[in-house]
């Protein structure tokens, strides 16, 4: 478990769930890795099935995450230069889309197995982690991941990016190394 302490700046990673998921599922994904190296974990759920910007445009998610992120930094001392946004699937696209948007507030974006990217402006300069699995038959990899990091990196972007063999999942290793290299 996390120690918590008012007294020092703490990493804060906000983890979006993929389609059909929810807020448990978003927390799933990292919460074991948070506690043990000491970072917060912000996870909710999307008004819908999934988030807004995969349904036609951006919304109340995105209000969503705004009042969740002011309530967050309110209660907690986050370090303001080391704040991430991270996902899964459609929750990986978010995390991309709302990042590179956002960059002046996102130090760190982790995409596991995205589909897209759709950001409305490019701000600041995150830096990004995608993974994806080269056996993956909901978000082939082809159409995904291995277009939006070539997108990335002409943009400017730093991107450490794996490809593993598997399916559309985030096997263990994959999530510990995205952990470690947030944590860097």
């Amino acid at each position: 478990m996390l120690r918590y302490s008012a007294d020092q700046l703490t990493p804060l990673m906000l983890s979006l769930h993929g389609a059909g998921g929810d807020a448990r599922r978003g927390l799933a994904l990292l919460q074991n890795l948070a506690d043990e190296t000491g970072f917060l974990l912000l996870a909710l759920s999307s008004f819908q099935q999934t988030w807004d910007v995969i349904r036609g445009g951006y919304g109340s998610d995105v209000l969503l995450i705004d009042r969740a992120l002011e309530r967050t930094f309110s209660r907690y001392n986050v370090d303001p230069t080391h704040v991430g946004i991270g996902g899964f699937s459609d929750g990986a696209s978010y995390a991309l889309s709302l990042g590179i948007t956002n960059g002046d507030l996102f130090s760190h974006v982790i995409a596991f197995s995205p589909g897209f990217m759709a950001p409305t402006a490019q701000e600041g300069t995150p830096r990004f982690f995608i993974s994806h699995g080269t056996e993956d038959q909901v978000l082939p990899i082809d159409r995904c991941s291995r277009r939006i990091v070539p997108q990335l990196e002409k943009a400017g972007y730093r991107v450490r990016y794996l490809e593993f063999g598997g399916g559309h999942t985030v096997p263990e290793d994959i999530a510990r190394e995205a952990v470690d290299w947030f944590r860097s």
